[in-house]
């Protein structure tokens, strides 16, 4: 029977840049001791109050369908947050509570771009980012960010992309660099979305992990409310990835639309899992300090342990729970040195090739397990490299 080329196409033929993940998870259930630094998994559970939050909810009777848009009471908790980090007047009516923020980047696609449109996205790029701009039928354009202006986008490379172009998709903090895109960024990037007349997608899952600078939403700048969809999650603030409980907020005239697709694609959102996320983001800072705590801690170890040494280079890591190796000392493409550690040391870590052509000669190592074990896998790490790095002299 034939399939549509819409799904048969969306890794566009090639892998999905999951190939050495899917490895290591072989390895393990084979038995083998893996040290993963693979995926931006949680290495503590969602907190206790969370749960009995969700819990006492179910209990309650929430578990019918819920408001397909979402609760009004988790829309206006959203709209309230989102209102007061950027200054724009917003509410319930916009923003749309989605299954996570990979459901909410496929419905901003599908918002904004018709069959055969050209969707932009920054590369390096979370992994999912193509086949999401293929699964809705668009044609997805890389614009490369390079490792040598620490992964900060050029305006004028979007530029040059952007003609014919009907939205680009951003992510600050950034996954897989680690990267904050500062403010000289963000206001030139939306002066060519004005200019090009493009939508702005902007995802923001990392908002709450920011060790140096400040993130700003590109969605505060002037003349960019009415045309960006900002894309957030409990996932990574809250250690709920499993609670599959993201949002998308933009201007009212679009989120109706996609409360429309919505209703005829997942038909909303859990109404215990909405209730404890209520809970969730309005006990202040202190439960998304406590998830973010961690990451803070072991970027500090990692700076430690790679200024002891030369052949590994760090991208500087401004936010989010991964950091961005350069391992082109070692005379090894990303793929290669992932694919040797890993049989060497059984540490996985994700080639660069897996986020794009643009972080070729780079490994993303995630800051997700005990403080020791991941400063024993990072000197191990940089060890290996320097071995490599011997040979290939």
């Amino acid at each position: 029977m034939h399939l549509s080329q819409r799904i048969t196409n969306i890794t566009g033929g090639g892998s999905d840049g999951w190939d050495l993940f899917n490895r290591a998870r072989a390895m393990i259930a084979q038995g083998v001791k893996v040290t993963e630094l693979t995926i931006g998994e949680h290495d503590i559970p969602t907190h206790p109050s969370i749960l009995n939050a969700m819990h006492d909810a179910a209990l309650g009777g929430h578990t019918g369908y819920a408001a397909v848009p979402g609760t009004t009471a988790l829309r206006e908790t959203v709209a309230a947050r989102l209102q007061e980090q950027t200054g724009v007047a917003t509410t319930a009516a916009n923003v749309m509570i989605t299954p996570g923020g990979q459901s909410a980047l496929f419905a901003s696609h599908m918002a904004v771009c018709d069959d055969g449109d050209v969707a932009l996205y920054i590369d390096p790029y979370y992994a999912t980012y193509p086949g999401t701009i293929r699964g809705v039928g668009a044609v997805p354009r890389a614009v490369a960010a390079h490792a040598d202006n620490a992964f900060q986008p050029r305006a004028e490379d979007v530029e040059a992309a952007a003609v014919g172009a009907a939205s680009l998709l951003i992510n600050s903090p950034n996954n897989p660099t680690g990267v904050v895109y500062g403010e000289d960024t963000l206001t030139r990037i939306a002066d060519v979305c004005r200019r090009h007349d493009m939508w702005l997608i902007s995802d923001e899952v990392y908002d709450t992990q920011i060790w140096e600078g400040r993130h700003l939403s590109p969605r505060a700048l002037p003349g960019m409310a009415e045309r960006t969809l900002v894309v957030g999650s409990m996932s990574k603030s809250f250690a709920m990835t499993g609670s599959r409980c993201g949002w998308i907020a933009g201007p009212e005239a679009a989120i109706d639309h996609l409360i429309t697709l919505a209703t005829h694609t997942t038909y909303g959102v859990p109404g215990y899992i909405q209730d404890a996320s209520v809970f969730a983001l309005t006990q202040g800072d202190g439960l998304e300090q406590e998830v973010a705590a961690p990451f803070r801690r072991r970027r500090v170890i990692a700076q430690d342990i790679l200024a002891r040494q030369n052949t590994v280079g760090l991208i500087p890591s401004q936010g989010a729970m991964y950091l961005m190796l350069d391992i082109r000392a070692t005379g090894m493409t990303g793929e290669g040195f992932a694919d040797a550690l890993l049989d060497a040391h059984h540490i996985a870590v994700m080639p660069g090739e897996s986020f794009g052509a643009a972080a070729a000669g780079h490994v993303r190592v995630a800051m997700t397990i005990e403080d020791r074990a991941f400063a024993r896998a990072l000197a191990t790490l940089c060890e290996f490299a320097e071995s490599r790095a011997c040979d290939a002299g």
